[in-house]
């Protein structure tokens, strides 16, 4: 199927160059099973947009055989509005949000159902990227990881020290849970973008999250959004191991990590309106790539995402004495 446009998308200008990650690799648990070396790269040569992967499973267990497959290339529909992929490989379609791809598509290889987001940072050079793998309603496996652009990891030596030394950083990291600050208080700040549905760019937020352990693995948030949306909530979250629970007073839901990424569901006490998020840990300083779909009546109304940077305040969990 030919491209609806002889120029190539927005989102197709901004992820040119290859692309190098090691995202790791965890079963339904959660539990980390390995991880999967993975270079990629999006072709636009005239009418036509390929997609290009090359893997390397590293992983033990039952899913080492439902996961291994190498050659990925397949077609994509490129627009500004959707991406549609095409076969052999990838089936459905992807829709962007100026720095952000939301996909659900189905892989005939791995027989999986997938769900995948990319969140390309400021820098225009990392990728924060993560897959969940269905069989039907149920997860069968999780990818997730960071990624790094380079134009010339084969030809220059310097690129592939940087790419190598980056993706063994990623393999040390890329199993680490999603831990918050056990006991110092703080607060977390950012400006989120924030499309409609339709892919339209709304305008800008402004985001602060203040932080306050109670327990070591409980903590009050105070969440503030200013500018497109307008929100102020509260709630105590509590963390389970890989399980999450945010409990009132103004938002109820839970959430499940895997690895450094936390996928949450939130309601809104006494509103018709909920959030789906991920929030992901990108370094040891708890930076987050966050991403908030916002619901509307159980219909999706908006899409926000960003970085949040830490900002650590005063110990507020420190040693007791008799």
């Amino acid at each position: 199927m030919n491209n609806p446009q002889h120029n190539p998308s927005q989102w197709q200008e901004k992820i040119t160059g290859d692309w190098h990650g090691i995202p790791s690799v965890f079963d339904p648990t959660g539990t980390h099973i390995g991880y999967n070396k993975v270079s990629r790269a999006s072709i636009f040569e005239g009418d036509k947009t390929t997609y290009i992967m090359d893997t390397d499973l590293r992983v033990s267990g039952p899913l080492q055989a439902r996961f291994e497959a190498k050659d990925f290339r397949f077609g994509v529909v490129d627009s500004d509005s959707n991406r549609i992929y095409t076969g052999p490989d990838f089936f459905g379609a992807g829709h962007p949000y100026g720095m952000l791809v939301d996909a659900h598509y189905y892989s005939p290889c791995w027989l999986s159902d997938l769900r995948t987001m990319v969140h390309i940072l400021p820098d225009g050079e990392t990728q924060v990227y993560s897959s969940l793998l269905y069989d039907g309603p149920t997860i069968c496996g999780v990818f997730n990881g960071v990624y790094k652009r380079a134009f010339d990891y084969d030809s220059n030596p310097e690129t592939k020290e940087r790419i190598d030394a980056f993706l063994a950083q990623e393999e040390k990291h890329g199993r680490k849970p999603h831990v918050l600050p056990m006991k110092d208080k703080g607060h977390w700040t950012g400006i989120f973008e924030v499309y409609d549905e339709a892919g339209q760019a709304l305008g800008t937020c402004d985001v602060t999250v203040t932080y306050k352990p109670v327990t070591l693995l409980s903590a009050e948030v105070h969440v503030q959004l200013t500018g497109v949306i307008e929100k102020e909530y509260r709630y105590l979250r509590t963390r389970h191991n890989m399980r999450h629970s945010f409990d009132g007073p103004d938002v109820f839901g839970n959430g499940m990590s895997y690895g450094r990424a936390l996928y949450t569901s939130q309601h809104f006490h006494g509103e018709a309106l909920k959030i789906q998020g991920r929030e992901f840990i990108i370094d040891q300083n708890y930076t987050m790539s966050v991403v908030w779909r916002f619901f509307a009546s159980d219909r999706a109304h908006k899409m926000a995402f960003g970085v949040l940077t830490w900002q650590p305040e005063e110990r507020v969990l420190d040693a007791t004495y008799m």
